[in-house]
């Protein structure tokens, strides 16, 4: 597949023409209104069933068969007939731009929507192709995923079912998506509740010679971790809840935690807001899910 950086031009096109130079790269795309947003569903597609064979919400994956542009994601495509097409002719004529189906072509664009954002991702994840935006940045991964929004204060992830603008090729060489953003969309699993009694939250007793070397490495640690949790703008249960389990996944095992650092963390964690029973249910989670 040609990617987008192949598309070059000096004036901008009509979004007619723009979508079509897309299609032909492989980006599957559907025509923007007024306000930036996808047009309507046809009257066909809205009644009940609608003619188009899906559902009106269009939650399931797939392409939709309507031959207008309708349920926006699902009417993004690379077939140029399609997008020439007289039943898109009109949608064309009001269109103000073009916006393409991430996942559909196999990539995820994370989209940084503040100077915030933008500092974050260019600190934590690997380098990208990245695409100047009003507010602030896409960053393009090759890899598709699940969209989610709000992953992150300003931080929404677009992939499968869902769409973003073709603002330009960009810049720089597409990375394959990293592990790192995958984990961005990950949710605190529900309280594991136990027999009745006093839960403690022991440090874990080691299981084998201990892979770090100094104390250093350990303390390290524990300082990223205590920084990103006071760093958190939004979806503080959800971080707080992802820092421990990415300690105890590196220092779980080996009987390096002590009650101190443990401490640290809670702390941490409730200058956040957090409650000691929400830390302490976190922590469990997170044992639990490592099977520690």
């Amino acid at each position: 597949m040609t990617q987008p950086a192949d598309i070059r031009r000096e004036h901008p096109a009509p979004p007619l023409r723009t979508a079509l130079e897309l299609a032909a790269a492989g980006l599957p795309v559907l025509p923007l209104r007024k306000g930036k947003v996808p047009f309507g569903n046809c009257p066909a597609c809205t009644g009940q069933p609608p003619a188009c064979g899906g559902r009106p919400n269009m939650k399931t994956p797939g392409p939709c068969r309507c031959p207008s542009p309708c349920h926006a994601w699902a009417a993004a495509t690379t077939d140029r007939s399609v997008i020439a097409s007289p039943a898109w002719a009109s949608a064309w004529r009001e269109a103000v731009t073009v916006a393409y189906h991430p996942g559909g072509a196999g990539l995820t664009v994370l989209d940084l929507d503040n100077a915030a954002a933008v500092a974050w991702a260019r600190k934590t994840l690997p380098a990208t192709r990245t695409v100047a935006t009003t507010r602030g940045e896409h960053w393009i991964y090759q890899g598709a995923m699940r969209s989610v929004n709000d992953v992150r204060d300003g931080v929404d992830i677009k992939s499968t079912m869902a769409y973003a603008r073709w603002l330009g090729p960009g810049t720089g060489t597409m990375t394959d998506l990293p592990d790192i953003v995958r984990a961005l969309t990950v949710k605190e699993p529900p309280t594991v509740r136990q027999a009745p009694r006093a839960i403690p939250v022991p440090a874990p007793a080691g299981e084998g010679v201990c892979p770090h070397r100094t104390p250093a490495y350990l303390d390290r640690g524990i300082a990223m971790a205590e920084q990103g949790i006071t760093e958190a703008r939004s979806a503080i249960h959800a971080t707080v809840y992802r820092t421990f389990l990415a300690v105890l996944s590196t220092h779980g095992r080996c009987g390096c935690l002590t009650e101190a650092h443990i401490a640290r963390l809670f702390t941490a964690a409730q200058a956040k807001g957090e409650s000691p029973r929400h830390c302490t249910d976190a922590w469990t989670n997170a044992r639990t899910t490592l099977g520690l």
